[in-house]
């Protein structure tokens, strides 16, 4: 293989093999370290109805997919219950089995033993479910938009079949997994959907954007999601799911229509990360949407839905309503605490009330931690009676009390791992009984002339749990640090030396992205050998976004690093937060024994290398056809001005590596400074800390491109080898358009067009031309080294010599032939390497179509795949290709103001700006560009049957 200077086009490779072997295994990383899982597993005694009267006469697609009933073995009876239907719907490759483990749950839930209702629900409306699911037969839906248009079709049809079995004005409740929630969004608007509650979902962003109809599917359906009335909400996995990136999950939170989004880690009871596929099966998850699908049945208003949904699926954003009146507190009823004094109840009883005193004119806040009880009706699973309520007081005649209930600002469950043990605790997770209400409140707009006290009262204590309250000045420590001075070394921060409850530590000018993973690392000072408090040791709370909480015991080394992360801001993901600010929250119930007096804060580079990975797949594979165009671009420049090309691929890539790359990297660079909206290049808004991003992405899409020739040449070797076999026969070259040639043509056009899709097609094109690559260079090679009169011209000969002189012209009469040949086989090998990059555009299709023909046969055409002109020009120039002993490509008269390699250049732009989030232009605009080459350059040629050269000898010049 020649490599003339090829040191840097080899290093290049090198490090391409290298950079995707490191963002891989970071990704691995990620997914032990970043936010490790604990989920327990879900037992259930499934089984499956299959419903055999939804068939051809109520869809088109019976004998494609299948509707079931589960049903729990032992528990429950085969009959349709009459009263809630429930509809799940999988996601890509997903199955309808995937039901079991919520279903189960809801039954169990509602009954105590089998057929037996359960104390929570007795003298409740609430009834049993019907659980049904949709069976897609594990079809690829994420790659190819007809497959989902006929999931969602069917899907509509269920619905249908299934309300007819119930009384009238009955409604259905969604369940969507992965993209079984895009389905499920889909199906509005329709008032015969109770609510939607989707798991694990992309709403915003294609996990494979390589098909146009999936971006008129999220187009339509982010119409829906602005203006339909139906509740849905969303939950995500986080950085654990490493199948889709969480940040495509987050729905903006609104009120009317409803739209939530929690995050499994701030998900009260659950605060684990939980990976794409355990979504429906992680207990913590599961039994949680199973009560609210149970209450969900009796909610008749959109209002009482909502209600329903932030109850049982809360990330500590939404408060029971305060309704209490007035009252008065006697003088026997209360105790009063001195001021700066902590309220320490340790498994209290009776009924009392504590005053702590409010500084007037401080801005003082109130932080209360309520164990095993309840506060507004916040509390673990299993609560013991203690109920605890926090009122605002303030003093009358005779020594009594005026209070009110107190609005909390903050009101939440939040965990209490246990000391020694890893936090979430693999396969088990957190047991959410353990779990501490905190309650908190601003008290500085509360403040009057008079003396204010806050009352914590305790109802029904029996002796369990504990209580901890302060009212204290707010402890806030700002730093102004920037990402950049993160990159010497770490930073850090000294907390004071306060038994305060709640510290909070921001870093108001920090960059706040995806792309970005910072590592805490604190000091602990500890009065033992471990750290550990007889209440709430202390917690570390990364509150990254609305929907998005993170919680980290601090501990004495060894322990998991901290690493904090976000998913939004995110690239190519619109979104209205900044950017800007990282807030860490150290909460503790204040004791000596344990405490974080330093935390030092630094980026985690191998946890952000691995957040680069998965979301700039896409564009570097975009970026390796613009540098592909790139190349053709220069070698059609050559062509153009009448040099005969003998330029290897590999020479081509040399030269572009010397002579072009250099600038190409450097305008990255400069391009992602740009403030460019999210959908182009980077996704960055041109955040600077982000363009070094830029040329790395582009040197791996170059060092690619490099290993893919080296691919093409080690195929291509053996297809030689073969066609050596070929020598001792007689064969007879075609060189006419002939009418056999026509009628093939036509048929495999109308083949594409009637039956197979496009994408297969071009598949065979690439196959086609490999072998036309393979079996050329034999002749080439023989005829370049037979004429004693050849001149041969490379590609990196054309240009200026350093000397600045220009060579002398070959004089006399010079041997066309094997420069023809040469000219013909490196032309085809470029377009080789465009194909096989084009190659990842095509092939999820390919993979769908093989796997529907397996599971389904033919029982629906590929609706959208069957445009033949996005093959035909690929066609037509393989075929032209395989065939002429003439020039290639040869400019035409047609050309004289703008040649038609121009087009390479919008392929260019097209795939570095647009490419990275809409792949499938990329495949667009270079259909275009060989459209154009094939109608300008081979057009008349190939009709006429002109496969011969018109001028066998010319003169070459350079």
């Amino acid at each position: 293989m020649p490599l003339p200077h090829a040191r840097a086009t080899l290093f290049l490779g090198l490090f391409s093999l290298v950079s995707v072997v490191v963002l891989y295994l970071s990704t691995l990383d990620v997914q032990n370290n970043l936010s490790p899982q604990g989920c327990r597993m879900s037992r259930m005694s499934p089984s499956y109805i299959l419903q055999t009267e939804f068939n051809a006469s109520w869809t088109s697609l019976a004998n494609r997919y299948s509707l079931w009933l589960y049903r729990e073995v032992g528990w429950e009876s085969n009959m349709i219950h009459g009263s809630q239907p429930v509809l799940f719907i999988p996601g890509n490759a997903g199955s309808s089995r995937q039901v079991r483990s919520i279903s189960s749950s809801a039954v169990r839930q509602f009954y105590s033993s089998p057929h037996r209702l359960s104390p929570n629900f007795e003298g409740t409306p609430f009834k049993p479910l019907d659980f049904f699911a949709v069976e897609f037969n594990e079809d690829l839906s994420a790659f190819h938009g007809p497959t989902m248009e006929s999931e969602t079709a069917y899907t509509a049809n269920a619905i249908a079949y299934i309300l007819s079995m119930y009384p009238p004005n009955t409604t259905i409740i969604i369940l969507g997994h992965s993209m079984g929630g895009v389905i499920a969004t889909s199906l509005l608007p329709s008032d015969k959907i109770t609510a939607i509650i989707t798991m694990s979902t992309p709403h915003l962003l294609p996990p494979a954007r390589f098909d146009q109809r999936i971006d008129q599917i999220y187009n339509r359906n982010r119409l829906v999601l602005e203006s339909d009335p139906t509740p849905i909400l969303s939950i995500c996995g986080g950085a654990t799911d490493m199948m889709i990136p969480s940040e495509s999950c987050i729905l903006e939170r609104k009120d009317a229509p409803f739209r939530r989004t929690v995050f499994s880690s701030a998900l009260e009871g659950a605060w684990t990360g939980v990976g794409h596929q355990e979504m429906v099966w992680c207990h913590q998850v599961r039994w949680r949407v199973a009560r609210a699908a149970l209450e969900l049945g009796d909610a008749t208003s959109v209002e009482r839905r909502g209600t329903v949904l932030d109850r049982w699926l809360r990330d500590g954003s939404w408060f029971p309503p305060i309704d209490a009146p007035p009252q008065l507190l006697e003088r026997h009823s209360y105790k009063i605490l001195s001021e700066n004094e902590r309220l320490v109840l340790d498994r209290p009883r009776g009924r009392e009330t504590y005053l702590l005193p409010v500084v007037s004119g401080s801005s003082a806040r109130l932080t209360l931690y309520v164990s095993q009880g309840s506060v507004l009706s916040i509390s673990p699973q299993i609560p013991v009676p203690l109920d605890v309520s926090v009122l605002i007081c303030q003093a009358t005649v005779d020594e009594a009390f005026e209070c009110e209930s107190l609005e909390p600002s903050v009101l939440k469950l939040i965990p209490n791992p246990i000391p020694g043990m890893p936090f979430p605790v693999p396969h088990e997770g957190c047991d959410e009984s353990e779990g501490v209400v905190l309650f908190e409140v601003d008290l500085s707009s509360t403040h009057q002339d008079r003396p204010t006290w806050v009352g914590i009262k305790l109802d029904r204590a029996n002796g369990f749990g504990w209580v901890i309250a302060q009212v204290a000045p707010e402890t806030v420590i700002v730093r102004d640090v920037k990402i950049t001075s993160l990159l010497a070394g770490g930073v850090s921060t000294h907390l004071p030396d306060t038994r305060a409850l709640h510290i909070s530590v921001h870093f108001d000018n920090l960059l706040s992205n995806a792309l970005t993973v910072y590592r805490v690392s604190p000091r602990i000072f500890t009065s033992g050998t471990e750290c550990k408090e007889n209440y709430l040791s202390p917690l570390l709370v990364h509150r990254s976004h609305p929907a998005e909480t993170h919680y980290f015991p601090l501990r004495l080394a060894p322990h998991r690093d901290i690493l904090l992360h976000t998913h939004s801001p995110a690239p190519y993901i619109d979104t209205a937060m900044s950017g800007r600010g990282v807030y860490l929250d150290l909460l503790s119930s204040g004791g000596d024994n344990c405490r974080a007096d330093v935390i030092t804060l630094e980026i985690a580079w191998t946890a952000t290398a691995g957040r680069w990975a998965s979301r700039y797949f896409t564009t570097i594979i975009s970026w390796a056809i613009g540098i592909v165009s790139l190349i053709m671009l220069e070698l059609w420049r050559i062509s153009d001005e009448g040099v005969v090309l003998t330029s290897t691929v590999a020479q081509s890539l040399d030269f572009f590596c010397r002579r072009r790359f250099p600038a190409l990297l450097l305008g990255s660079s400069v391009f992602s400074m740009v403030p460019l909206p999210t959908n182009y290049f980077l996704g960055t808004k041109g955040e600077p800390f982000f363009s070094p991003l830029a040329p790395l992405f582009m040197a791996i899409a170059f060092g690619l491109v490099v290993v893919s020739y080296w691919f093409l040449f080690a195929l291509l070797w053996p297809l030689r080898l073969l066609s050596k076999l070929s020598l001792g026969r007689s064969h007879r070259e075609i060189n006419g358009f002939s009418r056999a040639t026509a009628i093939s043509m036509s048929l495999i056009l109308l083949f594409v067009f009637l039956v197979i899709p496009w994408q297969v097609a071009f598949l065979g094109c690439w196959f086609v031309h490999a072998v036309t690559c393979a079996s050329r260079p034999r002749s080439a090679g023989d005829s370049l080294k037979s004429p004693s009169n050849s001149v041969i011209i490379s590609l990196m000969e054309s240009h200026p010599h350093t000397n600045g002189e220009e060579p002398d012209a070959p004089t006399g009469p010079v041997d066309q032939s094997p420069l023809q040949i040469a000219n013909n086989y490196n032309h085809n090998m470029h377009l080789l390497l465009l194909m096989t990059w084009l190659l990842p555009l095509a092939a999820p299709v390919l993979v769908v179509w093989i796997r529907t023909l397996a599971t389904a046969g033919f029982t629906t055409p590929f609706d959208g795949d069957h445009f033949v002109l996005n093959v035909a020009p690929f066609l037509f120039l393989v075929d032209f290709a395989s065939r002429t002993t003439g020039p290639l490509f040869e400019k035409t008269r047609l050309e004289r103001r703008v040649s038609v390699r121009w087009s390479l250049l919008v392929v260019t732009v097209v795939a570095f700006v647009y490419g990275p989030k809409q792949a499938y232009l990329v495949f667009d605009a270079t259909k275009l560009a060989i459209g154009l080459m094939v109608v300008f350059r081979i057009g008349t040629r190939y009709w006429d049957g002109s496969f011969s050269g018109a001028n066998a000898r010319r003169t070459i010049r350079q």
